[in-house]
């Protein structure tokens, strides 16, 4: 038998609601009910990172959490920071940098720096490791990512663009 729950939440901007299977995590729920794939179930422990979207603007683990415990709460994914075609500056530093190489754990490192960039934007090499030290890269080594980082600290500190796309 399957418990389902009757939740409201704005995902990227939109208003869904739904009910959804009251086991049902965050990421497959995303995944699987808003067809939102960015996010990725990598360790499904919330070590690795891959699965960090924005609750209410502060980065989670979206395997951590189920469904009905976001009711009434604010996501953003990866598919919400840009702007039609138009990628965010993190996004662009990015691709810029060449800070990923098969992607699968670019959607995490991107919703964790956001808001940490956001909260700290004279972040230097070192505080940014830290802030990602909790994201798991199998490809990189990490040093483009931090680049990308700093870069998009450079270029775009003073100007208002270190807000999500929301």
């Amino acid at each position: 038998m399957s418990y389902k729950k009757k939740i409201s939440l704005k995902v990227n901007g939109k208003i869904y609601r739904m009910n959804v299977a009251v086991r049902q995590n965050l990421c497959d729920f995303l995944r699987e009910e808003l067809d939102l794939t960015g996010a990725h179930i990598g360790c499904e422990q919330g070590a690795c990172g891959a699965c960090t979207v924005l609750l209410n603007g502060k980065s989670i683990r979206s395997c951590l959490i189920f469904a009905v415990q976001a009711d009434g709460a604010e996501i953003t994914t990866v598919e919400g920071l840009s702007e039609g075609d138009q990628l965010h500056p993190l996004q662009e530093a990015f691709r810029d940098c060449h800070a990923l190489q098969c992607g699968y754990c670019t959607p995490g490192f991107l919703m964790t720096l956001l808001p940490f960039l956001q909260d700290h934007p004279n972040a230097s090499e070192k505080e940014i490791r830290t802030a990602l030290s909790g994201n798991l890269c199998r490809c990189t080594g990490y040093q483009n990512i931090i680049l990308a980082a700093t870069k998009f600290i450079e270029k775009n500190t003073g100007n208002g663009r270190l807000q999500a796309s929301t």
